[in-house]
């Protein structure tokens, strides 16, 4: 039995993206988070294509290339980010920063990201 390490990431603006490589379609899907009282929220969803699963949702538009939108989803108190050696981590950015998962603790199991406060 491990115990699990409780790294903490300074959000200046309480705001972080999470960023991955889908697995069979090898696009890049990024989410827009934000911490509140309530818990975790995200904020908007982008994706450069769809198929296996990841299907933007009816409302997405497409700029640029990606399909964006909000997701109407309700806070959460935690996320838990599931990783593999096989597939690329997942990239958490603050500010414009952008670091693998592995950059701050090593690895492959899965992480939770929680706010430092209770929802």
């Amino acid at each position: 039995m491990s115990a699990a390490a409780s790294i903490p990431i300074a959000l200046p603006d309480g705001r972080f993206s999470l960023r991955w490589i889908h697995s069979i379609e090898k696009v890049e899907w990024q989410e827009d988070w934000r911490v509140s009282e309530k818990g975790l929220e995200v904020v908007e969803a982008r994706i450069k294509g769809s198929g296996a699963g990841m299907e933007p949702a009816d409302d997405a538009i497409l700029k640029d290339g990606w399909y964006v939108w909000q997701p109407h989803t309700p806070s959460m108190a935690k996320v838990i980010l599931g990783r593999s050696g096989v597939v690329a981590d997942h990239r958490i950015c603050v500010g414009g920063d952008c670091r693998a998962v592995s950059d701050y603790i090593g690895g492959t199991d899965a992480i939770v990201l929680e706010p430092c406060h209770a929802p």
